[in-house]
């Protein structure tokens, strides 16, 4: 459970040649395999053929290359890339969890996510409790006997909480119960399988891939768990099919190289605009500062040399004060008024009404969701002062600063 664990020399020290010798591995781009000999294919089809590929939709090698590198990055015996982040998510809940089941998540959460959560598996008969996730009473005084799950965010989608990965471990462990953790906002930075999580999954559409050209997702466990969502009878990836497609795959092995130098900069950007904007005034909310609630027990479980990542979650109190603000933004050259983030651009906008909209009103309000909230994913600027002063300009006219 230290925080020492390297991520980035793990990612750096994978070698995975072409087959022709070439320094990145070659693109299959096959639907199919061939079979030289029919006892093999069957074997294959019982999950019993080391060494061969069945099926695309199944496993192929580019896909297969990408995962291995994501499983040394996280620690985990294994991994598998799907064709989006809620494809990991959904995959992994739905392989773990049965009708009758019961689940405890984070009422903070990505609005897909809490959709998904709160309005599709009921047709799984699956019950699901939202908790506030900081608060390990709550998650304990929801345990019921048919709790399978516990799930959650590292940092949560937009309010930035952290959630206690190594007590919320604990606390589900007693009872038998898996943890799954999306760690799309904080990849390198923490650690979640090694923090004591069972399954760690992703966006890599967001900070992973970082140049907002695909969708993609993944899910890193333990063999056994991959083995079981990739199984031709019953895995839930192999039945529903959210493959990645193998040349998506191949160029996200590739900006997987140049992760930890990026995340670096993210933080240190937003890092810099945090504490400008604590001078100003201005409501914000930034794990990396020491008036952030959970600032310490982030401390405790972050790898050293990454930040705290790139999303900062700046509060102008009404959507009527925030939309001006965004549309000044993006005119002036600061970024996008554009949802996901992980960008090498800034991409801002405002929570509520875009990536949380899935969120009843009345739920964003009890969570503590402002109406101005403005999700800001900082880039990979190399003149954050400049940047800086731009924002304080929009502010500055727009009379947003008391």
């Amino acid at each position: 459970m230290s925080k020492k664990y390297d991520p980035a020399t793990a990612v750096q020290r994978v070698e995975q040649f072409g087959e022709f010798g070439g320094v990145n591995p070659s693109i299959t781009d096959s639907a199919t395999y061939t079979f030289m000999h029919e006892n093999v294919m069957i074997d294959a089809f019982a999950g019993e053929a080391e060494g061969c590929f069945l099926y695309s939709r199944h496993w192929n090698p580019s896909n297969k290359y990408l995962a291995d590198a994501l499983a040394t990055m996280e620690g985990t015996e294994s991994a598998w890339v799907t064709a989006s982040g809620m494809a990991a998510i959904t995959t992994a809940i739905l392989q773990l969890c049965n009708a009758g089941d019961h689940i405890i998540t984070s009422v903070t959460t990505y609005g897909g996510t809490f959709a998904f959560l709160k309005n599709y598996v009921k047709k799984f008969n699956i019950d699901v409790t939202f908790v506030n996730i900081s608060d390990l009473e709550s998650i304990k005084n929801a345990i019921k006997p048919n709790t399978k799950l516990i799930y959650t965010e590292s940092v949560t989608n937009p309010m930035l909480q952290v959630s206690d990965i190594p007590s919320i471990s604990k606390i589900a462990h007693k009872h038998g119960i898996k943890v799954l953790i999306d760690n799309t906002f904080t990849p390198m930075i923490l650690s979640p399988f090694k923090l004591g999580a069972d399954i760690v999954v992703y966006s890599m559409t967001k900070f992973i891939n970082g140049k907002n050209d695909c969708v993609a997702g993944a899910i890193c466990a333990s063999e056994e768990f991959i083995n079981d969502i990739s199984n031709v009878n019953d895995g839930t990836a192999m039945l529903l099919g959210p493959v990645l497609d193998p040349l998506r795959s191949s160029s996200i092995l590739k900006n997987l190289g140049t992760l930890h130098i990026r995340m670096t900069q993210h933080g240190k950007n937003a890092l810099y605009l945090a504490n400008r904007f604590k001078e100003i005034g201005l409501k914000f909310n930034y794990p990396g500062m020491t008036d952030h609630p959970q600032h310490e027990l982030m401390n405790s479980m972050m790898n050293d040399g990454f930040g705290y990542s790139g999303i900062i979650a700046i509060d102008l109190e009404t959507a009527e004060r925030a939309t001006p603000f965004m549309e000044m933004m993006q005119e002036r050259g600061v970024g996008y008024h554009a949802v996901s983030l992980g960008y090498f651009k800034t991409l801002f906008s405002n929570s509520g009404r875009s990536t949380s909209s899935e969120v009843p009103v009345e739920i964003q309000a009890e969570m503590g969701l402002s109406p101005g909230l403005v999700r800001f994913s900082v880039g990979l600027d190399h003149d954050i002062e400049k940047t800086f002063d731009i924002i304080k300009s929009c502010l500055d006219e727009l009379k947003l600063l008391k």
